[in-house]
């Protein structure tokens, strides 16, 4: 057979089977990081095979068609992700390296009142939010993880931690790519989809920084640090509403974050939280001894590379001012039909579909902007070491490239695995399948919306990859179902706000970060209820703002 069409009802003329059976490979990954414990590349590679068991004999796709779409998704994997995800880990490493990274913790000691709970808050979720909001794709849990670490949280709280902090900004993360995915793809308008998200989003903005407090110090630290949590996550849901419906759902990210800084910047001038002291000495943890000794030349050279990271990604994103840089980058993206596959899965209609053609962004990818500003910091850090105090050697930043990559090693083979798996059960027709089933079920699929874009992010571990999967389904599901295409085209994008902490790839990414690897499974036990409990209240209130509350979505 020369080609092959996706069919969601392959298995024995039924959708409810197709469906059923699709399932297979989702189940197999979770029962091993649940009941058999093994690491998340192990649960991925299993699920791997069992995807192209299902694909070959439940959904008759040609067994050399399935594995060259298992070689496209692992290649995808390898970059842009895992390349995305070891620069950022580099980044870091060249502030560690440097010395300055000391400095960005005294500031950050300062800012919080020297309250350990106030500092992740603003690590893991403002600072996060930011990175989130330039780079995406993993990025932020690498970055703020090893930051928190420091900080002397223990490695599961600090990797729950950050995870759970990682839901609010995922929607208009990389500037707002997962939105623009789905307009692209559905032909709505996305500036309308991000307002509908921004009329959802910021209620996880406002209540998870009361649940990162809840983990760090428990009941204790709502009872003396709520006030912070109060500010944080209510400028930063005021903020993302109002951009997301206002002004620019690209910039929403980027705003909120900064908004919430300044909100605790604001606030820590006049209240300080009870209890800094009594966390620390639990924790045994000091405070930073040069607090005192900071001079504004050494909080200039230790924020650099975020104010850098900000700089170039908001030139090589938004720049258009005379030559537009964001077309200059992509139009040196080489497009690659992919070998043997291309041309031989075609539509209903024949024609062939154009996900088989790989985008090498060598150029424009995140990783490599990343990789850029990070020679430029380690440039300025060689020359202006502040008389030897701080001394970075370029051959070894380079060489620290190579370090990330090996430490890196497992969580690649993981997320490459889970690639594979996300674009076998897309081609073959088994996400098709699920989406469809569930899509079937009238009115009641305002509720269930949600779920769908909450399991595509927790297969991909993207928010985007769950767009591109489900958005035009949605639309058809809402036209179909009397619903509005906006309102459900933007829970599926919500829904994989929530799903993105139970993902192989962002747990992969965070035990790597606090040094749990192999020990995925207990990160996601940690993860798991909270995903599900968010899930559960995003699907509430999507459902509600499909009839009761659709006075409070914007107009169209």
């Amino acid at each position: 057979m020369n080609t092959f069409t996706a069919a969601t009802d392959a298995v024995a003329g039924s959708v409810g089977w197709s469906a059923l059976v699709g399932c297979l490979p989702l189940l197999t990954f979770f029962v091993m990081l649940l009941a058999f414990k093994a690491s998340a590349y192990v649960a991925g590679l299993t699920s791997l095979a069992v995807a192209l068991l299902v694909a070959v004999f439940g959904f008759g796709m040609p067994a050399h068609l399935a594995a060259l779409t298992a070689t496209q998704g692992a290649v995808y994997g390898l970059f842009p992700i895992v390349w995305i995800v070891v620069m950022a880990l580099w980044f870091y490493q060249v502030t560690v390296l440097s010395g300055r990274f000391e400095d960005l913790r005294t500031i950050f000691d300062t800012i919080g009142g020297g309250d350990l709970r106030i500092q992740a808050m603003l690590i893991a979720f403002c600072f996060g939010g930011l990175l989130e909001a330039l780079a995406g794709f993993g990025a932020p849990v690498a970055i703020t993880a090893t930051m928190i670490l420091a900080l002397g949280l223990k490695p599961l709280k600090t990797a729950t931690l950050v995870l759970i902090a990682n839901t609010a900004p995922v929607a208009f993360g990389a500037i707002a790519i997962p939105i623009t995915t789905a307009g692209t793809l559905t032909d709505l308008d996305p500036a309308h989809i991000g307002a509908v998200v921004g009329h959802q989003a910021p209620f996880f903005a406002f209540v998870v920084p009361f649940f990162l407090l809840m983990i760090v110090d428990g009941a204790r630290g709502l009872k003396q640090a709520w006030p912070a949590a109060l500010v944080v996550g209510g400028s930063f849901a005021v903020a993302q509403w109002w951009c997301a419906t206002h002004f620019s759902y690209e910039l929403t990210d980027v705003v909120a974050s900064l908004v919430g800084l300044a909100a605790i910047v604001v606030l820590m001038r006049f209240w300080r939280p009870k209890g800094a002291e009594e966390v620390r000495a639990d924790l045994g943890v000091t405070r930073p001894e040069n607090a005192a000794v900071l001079t504004p030349a050494r909080v200039w050279m230790a924020v650099l590379p975020y104010v850098l990271v900000v700089v170039v990604f908001g030139i090589a994103k938004l720049w258009t001012a005379g030559v537009s840089i964001p077309k200059a980058l992509a139009s040196t993206d080489v497009k690659i039909p992919w070998p043997g596959l291309h041309g031989h899965l075609v539509n209903a209609q024949g024609d062939p579909i154009s996900g088989t053609v790989y985008t090498f962004q060598w150029l424009s990818s995140p990783g490599t902007l990343l990789l850029f500003t990070g020679l430029v910091v380690a440039v300025v850090y060689a020359v202006f070491n502040h008389h030897g105090t701080f001394r970075l050697n370029i051959g070894d930043a380079l060489a620290e490239i190579g370090r990330c990559f090996w430490k890196m090693r497992f969580s690649a083979l993981t997320i490459m695995s889970v690639l594979a798996l996300a674009y076998v059960m897309n081609f073959s027709g088994q996400t098709l399948a699920i989406g469809t089933f569930v899509a079937g079920l009238g009115g009641a699929f305002a509720f269930f919306s949600p779920v769908l874009g909450w399991v595509g992010t927790a297969v991909t571990g993207s928010d985007t990859s769950a767009n591109a999967l489900f958005a035009n389904l949605q639309k058809t599901a809402a036209l179909g179902s009397g619903l509005d295409p906006y309102l459900m085209t933007a829970a599926n994008t919500s829904g994989g706000v929530v799903g993105k902490m139970i993902s192989p790839q962002s747990l992969a990414i965070a035990s790597s970060a606090v040094g749990m690897q192999g020990k995925e499974s207990q990160i996601f036990r940690s993860v798991l209820p909270w995903s599900l409990g968010m899930l559960l209240a995003l699907c509430c209130l999507v459902f509600l703002q499909s009839n009761v509350l659709a006075w409070m979505l914007p107009a169209a």
